[in-house]
């Protein structure tokens, strides 16, 4: 019993050698990065849903606007056909020109809006960057 007590005697129960602890840091960076790629996944997935939805409801707007507007028109026309027509349809066209600069500009500011890509990623990227580096 004289030897347990000395400090050279060796411990008893596991030990941990450096493969088993580069096996360990390597299954841990496995994981993260497993579940960053799944975060990422998610985000595409929500991304061309949201891309898919605009198209579908801008598609069903322009046909219910178009329809809307040519009926318009056409009453328009007819009312002022024995008076003054060519005003009325010249009145017409200018007032679809200034509309179709208008849906240009707010889609094109709708289309700026969008969040940004891959921003839940990104942000747990940078924290466990921050994590590390803190160590």
């Amino acid at each position: 019993m004289a030897e347990r007590d000395t400090p050279e005697a060796p411990e008893e129960g596991p030990q941990v050698g450096l493969f088993d602890s580069l096996k360990a840091l390597l299954v841990t960076l496995v994981g993260i990065a497993h579940t960053r790629i799944e975060l990422i996944s998610t985000e595409v997935e929500e991304q061309f849903a949201r891309l898919v939805s605009l198209l579908v409801w801008g598609l069903v707007a322009m046909f219910f606007a178009f329809t809307g507007v040519i009926l318009s028109a056409i009453a328009l026309i007819v009312v002022f056909w024995e008076s003054n027509r060519v005003l009325a349809a010249a009145g017409m066209a200018v007032a679809f020109v200034l509309l179709a600069v208008i849906a240009v500009l707010v889609f094109i500011a709708r289309a700026k809006a969008r969040p940004r890509l891959f921003k839940a990623s990104l942000g747990e990227l940078a924290k466990d960057r921050r994590q590390l580096n803190s160590r």
